[in-house]
């Protein structure tokens, strides 16, 4: 069981807040959740919606295809009509504003809807089957001023609230869960009286008769930033450095929040407090500088960021390669180029990621496809970079970033561990070994030489030809080494059928709108997730050399990961593609499948507002 939810309204209007709201009741209720807030690049004003799945089992993904459209202005009735399944709940105050008079509706998407009035929407959408529901919010909220004797200015705040309030009449749930969210959320006594009030006065018959369900684990709701400052600080993260960039920032804000934290020493079980210390740099190429001399003091030192940010640190990122400085970087892609779309979601920086800086020098590139993931992800990366000595790549989409999902608790443990580097008891930092590893040594208890000029084995500048040669040869040998240690199992996720005829490639964040929609089909798939692509797991080949049909899809333009795939001998029949900015939603991905398995060869989704 399935059912999609979706509030909209003006930013700075609470969207977020009574979604958060409405899915910890849903959440209490014993149904998991996978919810996605889209916004604009504004602080106030502008459009902004959430979509929210419930689900009776692990919930992956949402559809641009909603059950229930809860609005409570003219300008979310216009803007998702298209995607109203079932029912929709709309303010009877605004039935006659016309769409030339919302002035934040850009004249693109204004010119593709062909409605005057929001009446003329809901007598369409009547006319097509969908349930209307019209409430009158100013009346409610006039009600609620007077038995709070508060002013409507004030009042006007819970107007969200009867909106979401409605919405969960609908599920046909006992409404003493909505009214715990709403206590839970509002800190003020004035204002949880109000919400509750609001709530209260809303009182719909049931249409989807949910019952409660119940939890037997233990459940935790995570998102992206939050899962992979988690997974930082588990790892035992001693410094994060920032420049405030969306959709990244949200990562280094909770590390700063939670930076006084209780360490437990894995091998006596001695317990001491730490502090994580987190900088808010005056740039990009200063974060990464900072982190890279943090690492080299024995630290465990990352930096997070998204597009722009990591295009400044380029440079830095170069340096890291050349000195063997083993950071971390967690890139939230975003659109692109340049500014691009800023609160937008892409997976078009895999290939950047990849080459980023120039020369050549080992990158580690990792890929997170969920939020167990994310948090796991992080602890790994830090593994990676400590044994190998090299900057990771820890890429991860602002679609996981900003969408959280219920997972149960014990998914979160398990398999993590905490794997640290070889310090070295000489003074010679670069020693040629055969595995390209050398043991490292500690700004503060050695003598230590960084340049970014290439050096000899103790650090100092040197342009000998033979030496060049050498030190080159040793830094790429690292790479080798991580592809042989590297479990192949571990670079790549496997599900459905392998024995179909019919494969799927994808990564990152589609990963739930993949496994979703090839539950939804007839047909059985095999679908690899790849998770790290340096090194690549080569076996994959092996894994795909049989198929009929092997469809790639990703968050690009280009579809970078098809063309490192065919760099590894694997040629892509079909693709299924998206770079509007909006992430997968599991029927546009089943009827790109479908459509695929006909024959199309590049199939472009286009869903979302």
């Amino acid at each position: 069981m399935k059912i999609t939810w979706m509030i909209g309204g003006a930013q700075g209007t609470g969207v977020d807040t009574s979604a958060n709201i409405f899915g910890n009741a849903i959440a209490r209720a014993g149904y998991y959740i996978y919810g996605n807030r889209e916004y604009y690049s504004n602080i106030k004003g502008r459009h902004s919606y959430f979509n929210l799945t419930i689900s009776d089992e692990k919930a992956r993904s949402i559809s641009h295809k909603v059950d229930i459209l809860a609005s409570f202005d003219a300008e979310t009735v216009f803007q998702h009509y298209q995607d109203v399944q079932k029912v929709i709940i709309y303010n009877k105050g605004v039935l006659n504003v016309e769409k030339d008079r919302i002035q934040s509706i850009e004249p693109e998407t204004a010119e593709r809807i062909p409605f005057k009035t929001v009446k003329d929407v809901i007598d369409y959408l009547e006319s097509k089957g969908v349930t209307t529901i019209g409430i009158d919010y100013d009346e409610i909220l006039k009600k609620v001023a007077e038995e709070m004797k508060l002013p409507l200015s004030v009042i006007d705040r819970a107007r969200n609230t009867i909106a979401i309030s409605a919405s969960y009449d609908l599920l046909g749930l006992r409404k003493d869960y909505l009214y715990e969210a709403l206590k839970r959320t509002f800190k003020q006594e004035t204002f949880v009286k109000l919400n509750l009030s609001a709530a209260d006065k809303v009182k719909l018959s049931p249409i989807f008769n949910l019952k409660e369900l119940p939890q037997k684990k233990r459940r935790v709701q995570i998102d992206g930033n939050t899962a992979v400052a988690i997974g930082k600080i588990y790892a035992g993260i001693g410094f994060q450095s920032y420049y405030p960039i969306t959709p990244a920032s949200d990562e280094s804000t909770f590390i700063e929040a939670h930076q006084e934290v209780l360490y437990v020493d894995p091998v006596t079980g001695d317990k001491r407090k730490r502090t994580i210390v987190v900088v808010q740099a005056e740039d990009e190429l200063a974060a990464v500088n900072m982190a890279s001399g943090a690492a080299l003091t024995g630290v465990r030192a990352a930096t997070a960021t998204s597009g722009p940010g990591f295009s400044l640190m380029t440079e830095g990122i170069g340096w890291a390669g050349m000195n063997e400085v083993p950071i971390v970087i967690s890139y939230y892609m975003r659109g692109g180029p340049s500014t691009g779309q800023p609160t937008r979601t892409s997976q078009a920086d895999l290939l950047f990621a990849m080459h980023v800086s120039h020369g050549e020098f080992p990158r580690i590139v990792i890929a997170s496809g969920d939020h167990v993931e994310a948090l796991k992800d992080a602890i790994w990366a830090f593994n990676l970079a400590e044994k190998y000595q090299t900057p990771v790549i820890h890429l991860v989409e602002k679609a996981l970033a900003n969408a959280y999902s219920i997972v149960d608790l014990d998914e979160l443990g398990g398999d993590i561990e905490i794997e640290r580097s070889t310090i070295g008891d000489d003074n010679e930092r670069f020693k040629f070994t055969d595995s390209g590893i050398s043991p490292r040594l500690l700004l503060g208890e050695s003598t230590v030489y960084y340049t970014g000029d290439e050096h000899n084995t103790f650090g100092h500048i040197s342009e000998d030809p033979v030496n060049r040669v050498k030190m080159y040869e040793k830094r790429m040998r690292k790479l080798e080494t991580a592809d042989k240690e590297i479990p192949e199992e571990k670079r790549y996720n496997v599900y459905g059928d392998l024995d179909s005829k019919y494969a799927i490639v994808t990564w990152g964040s589609p990963k739930g709108a993949v496994l979703d929609a090839v539950e939804e089909l007839d047909q059985k798939f095999a679908v690899i997730q790849l998770r790290m692509f340096n090194p690549f797991p080569k076996s994959v080949k092996k894994l795909l050399e049989d198929k009929d049909l092997i469809i790639d899809i990703e968050g690009n333009y280009e579809a970078q990961a098809a063309i490192l795939l065919k760099q590894y001998g694997v040629e892509v029949t079909n693709y299924i593609l998206k770079w509007n900015g909006r992430p997968m939603g599991r029927d546009e991905v089943r009827d790109g499948i479908l459509s695929a398995i006909k024959g199309e060869k590049r199939v472009v989704l286009n869903a979302g507002n």
